[in-house]
């Protein structure tokens, strides 16, 4: 329930910031709702100025939705080797420190998020300390700072806002013409959430594809920080994980394990067999 209410106060929050944004921009640009232009520029709006505000408050809500306590002052010997070892790899890879988080979840799980390289969030979770070794662990650490340094967070969040405009954009033009001629609303509505829907699930097999293919380059971005062997052995041990992520929205795409699928085309991370494979072919 708290994840509900946090998303719903979250996206309303948005709206609500670009709706203002909207009603100064549109008129000084000579823009109007009417044509398409007009209707391209609202649509990028909401959807690449929705996407990066989602990016600049990702801390915030990934530490609120999740519980995530951040170690500002080690209290015992695995804090102090969590922080030190983030900090050891955020060298290497040339990255501001990240903030190190604990959340209390079963799941063999840790995730990455923020705004930009020097203002990170690096979390794991109390089921991946308690069931990997620290070799394993540190794998997953180097994992998470990879997703970091390439600045996968960033570009996720461009490709998702660039096709999220293009879904607004191209589900409004094709519901005006399927209803031209009629005036209600309420069909005009229903027949845009149709078209955004359709599309939307056209977006998301690119938006995935996307995904699979940087969680290969972080699963070799950590076995250059921790050592091949230890990144093979974590991935190994994420097969024995019988407790499906409980991470949501862009958590799910940088968390060291992803959701189930029905097909590949729609998951965020590719079959640990194939990350395995990838990593001994190196």
């Amino acid at each position: 329930m708290k994840r509900v209410i946090l998303f719903i106060a979250t996206n309303l929050a948005i709206l609500f910031v670009l709706g203002i944004v909207l009603s100064i921009l549109m008129p000084l640009l000579g823009l109007n709702s009417a044509s398409n232009s007009g209707l391209l520029f609202m649509c990028a709006v909401f959807g690449i100025g929705g996407s990066f505000l989602s990016l600049l408050m990702s801390k915030m809500i990934a530490k609120r939705s999740v519980g995530a306590r951040v170690i500002q002052n080690p209290s015992n010997s695995g804090e102090t080797w969590l922080v030190n070892t983030v900090q050891r790899q955020a060298e290497l890879a040339g990255i501001g420190m990240p903030e190190v988080a604990v959340y209390d979840s079963p799941e063999i799980n840790a995730f990455a998020t923020g705004a930009n390289r020097h203002n990170a969030l690096v979390a794991v979770s109390t089921g991946l300390l308690r069931s990997m070794s620290r070799d394993e662990a540190e794998a997953v650490l180097a994992h998470e700072v990879s997703h970091v340094a390439n600045g996968d967070m960033v570009t996720l969040t461009l490709i998702q806002g660039v096709l999220n405009t293009f879904v607004y954009f191209f589900a409004r033009i094709v519901a005006n013409m399927v209803n031209r001629g009629n005036n209600s609303a309420f069909t005009y509505f229903m027949t845009v959430m149709a078209f955004q829907a359709i599309f939307g699930v056209l977006a998301s097999i690119i938006v995935m594809g996307f995904s699979r293919y940087r969680e290969y380059r972080a699963d070799s971005g950590g076995a250059d920080l921790a050592g091949r062997q230890k990144m093979i052995a974590a991935l190994e041990r994420l097969k024995s994980n019988q407790i499906e992520s409980q991470l949501d929205g862009q958590l799910t795409a940088f968390g060291i394990s992803g959701k189930r699928a029905w097909s590949e085309l729609f998951m965020s991370h590719p079959p640990l067999e194939k990350r395995i494979a990838a990593l001994q072919k190196r």
